[in-house]
């Protein structure tokens, strides 16, 4: 797989820029195909980081509704990346 589709995006929460601030961790959308070997080779390549720890969570998609149609959003994985110390992804900075 592509290290280009495998991040796909960066989540940017309270949560998030909490864990980054106090834990120097990442929190990405990843494509759902994607396990946690990938997913760390690709931040490192991608944002020349160290990797120490990758954690991975299948979110479910929420139930949408319009009108009297109900529908589904759709399925997505997110990974929390834990980088070495002294390591940033600059992404992030400023926002």
């Amino acid at each position: 797989m592509d290290l280009y589709h495998i991040i796909k995006r960066a989540l940017m929460t309270e949560k998030s820029v909490i864990e980054r601030d106090e834990f120097n961790k990442y929190i990405f959308e990843v494509d759902p195909r994607a396990n946690k070997i990938e997913i760390g080779n690709a931040v490192e390549k991608l944002f020349k980081v160290k990797v120490l720890d990758v954690h991975v969570m299948n979110m479910a998609g929420k139930k949408k509704r319009l009108g009297r149609t109900v529908g589904r959003k759709s399925d997505w994985k997110k990974a929390v990346i834990t980088l070495a110390p002294g390591n940033r992804i600059d992404i992030h900075e400023g926002v």
